[in-house]
């Protein structure tokens, strides 16, 4: 069902900061910065071998992220696994019992289709499930 990791999120308060650290100091290929509407983040993106980073920025007090921030520091936020067919995977998650934050897929960075599953069903670690976008 997984194919391989999609990115490792990290949760951020300034993401121009933290941009350059990554880009600048760790000297990681940047690929850009995106607005993800469906999840109340700015997000920014860098290549690592066939995997990625992705910073996470909230753009509202609402923001997943901006609550994860209250309680939390900086710092990594979730595993993100690509799938080939999210309802698929997703059905078969939710069959094996773990527990899923939608029950449809939501829009993701770079078109893609993401759904969470529930830290307290895998094992503390909020885990991500990524369709990539049909080119």
């Amino acid at each position: 069902m997984m194919k391989k990791i999609n990115h490792l999120g990290i949760a951020v308060k300034d993401l121009d900061a933290q941009i350059a650290i990554y880009r600048d100091q760790l000297g990681m290929q940047f690929e850009g910065t995106e607005e993800v509407p469906s999840q109340l983040v700015k997000v920014a993106f860098f290549s690592v071998g066939e995997s990625r980073v992705e910073l996470l920025m909230p753009t509202s007090p609402e923001s997943p992220i901006a609550k994860y921030l209250e309680t939390n520091r900086e710092g990594l936020h979730h595993v993100a696994y690509e799938v080939e067919d999210i309802r698929a995977a997703m059905a078969a998650c939710k069959a094996q019992g773990l527990r899923l934050l939608s029950e449809e897929p939501k829009p993701g960075a770079h078109h893609t289709l993401v759904c969470f599953l529930h830290p307290k069903s895998t094992g503390g670690v909020l885990t991500e499930l990524v369709e990539p976008a049909k080119h």
